[in-house]
């Protein structure tokens, strides 16, 4: 690219990721690191003569904001996997090229679903607050049990790349593994895991001990882990959800945790995040975590780095290895 185009960074990312850009781009940072509102995103990009895009998950690229984007906009690359945050056919009408980062974060997420399996299942975060209290006195035969992983039933909501990497770790703990997703996985899959398919997610839930969610965040997800299917779990389940905010019901959940339906959650995503629903707080049975799943310096280069080799490549007038619109 002899004459370098123009590209404006919606957040600050990690130093590799940024100075990359600026060797081979006219890069515009966000120095500040705040969260753009959509008419800031649409004016800085104007200001910039911006022709392309890195945004993140913070970024809300709505139909309206898509359709005020300065004409020479020609692609968004997303600094996530998932872009339930952009509006993908306002895109495609616009012609508007989006691309995602599949791939790379996969081991760092399904890492952070073992911690918050392991938070809740053995009362984590009510034994560090105990102990930073001072309120630890020493050990007791009966003090703060949990719940042994090994032998449980795990069940897989979605068994994408991420679920995969899940059930080989959860495989580890000597956890019986079922899962549901709307392509089975061939037998070879199957066996190499001793995965048990259920062709219904209600199904699923049924004999889930642990449940770990990995579903999309789309429209027709939004809460679907509602009151009536945690009220298929089996007494005393535990739900994890690394996925996305919006496939829980907060206040069902809640109730779960309170009545002790429920026995314990870790949460790493919430709905309307970076707000949290108050109920969660005060219960010593979630255990809950920042969005931490890809927050390993590792990962998080590798996901910029694959966000510029996708920009890359449409400026070279080549196809966007991953393009989603």
């Amino acid at each position: 690219m002899a004459d370098k185009p123009v590209l404006l960074l919606s957040r600050r990312l990690p130093d590799p990721v940024e100075t990359r850009a600026a060797r081979d781009w006219t890069a515009h940072r966000n120095a500040d690191d705040r969260a753009l509102p959509g008419d800031e995103l649409v004016a800085r990009a104007a200001e910039t003569g911006a022709d392309a895009l890195l945004v993140t998950p913070t970024d809300k690229l709505t139909a309206a904001v898509i359709a005020a984007l300065p004409a020479r906009v020609r692609a968004v690359a997303t600094f996530s996997v998932g872009y339930d945050h952009i509006d993908v056919a306002a895109a495609r009408a616009r012609g508007l090229i989006v691309t995602n980062t599949p791939d790379v974060l996969t081991e760092a997420t399904a890492d952070i679903a073992l911690l918050c399996l392991l938070g809740a299942a053995r009362r984590a975060w009510e034994a560090e607050s105990l102990l930073r209290a001072g309120g630890w006195t020493g050990w007791t035969p009966t003090q703060l049990l949990g719940i042994h992983p090994g032998g449980k039933r795990l069940g897989i909501l979605g068994m994408g790349r991420i679920g995969m990497a899940v059930a080989r770790r959860a495989a580890a703990f000597g956890m019986r593994l079922h899962y549901h997703k709307r392509t089975r996985l061939d037998a070879a899959e199957e066996a190499a895991l001793g995965l048990t398919y259920h062709a219904t997610a209600e199904d699923l839930l049924g004999v889930s001990d642990f449940l770990s969610v990995h579903m999309p965040g789309s429209p027709e997800n939004r809460h679907f882990l509602n009151a009536d299917r945690l009220a298929l779990l089996p007494e005393g389940a535990v739900v994890v959800n690394t996925a996305r905010g919006t496939v829980v019901d907060d206040a069902a959940l809640v109730a779960a945790l309170k009545s002790g339906r429920v026995a314990a959650a870790g949460l790493d995503v919430f709905d309307g995040e970076p707000a949290v629903n108050p109920g969660y707080m005060a219960l010593p049975n979630a255990f809950l975590l920042p969005h931490l799943g890809s927050a390993t310096l590792e990962t998080r280069c590798a996901m910029g780095f694959r966000a510029l080799d996708n920009l890359d490549a449409v400026f070279r007038g080549e196809p966007a290895p991953d393009r989603v619109a």
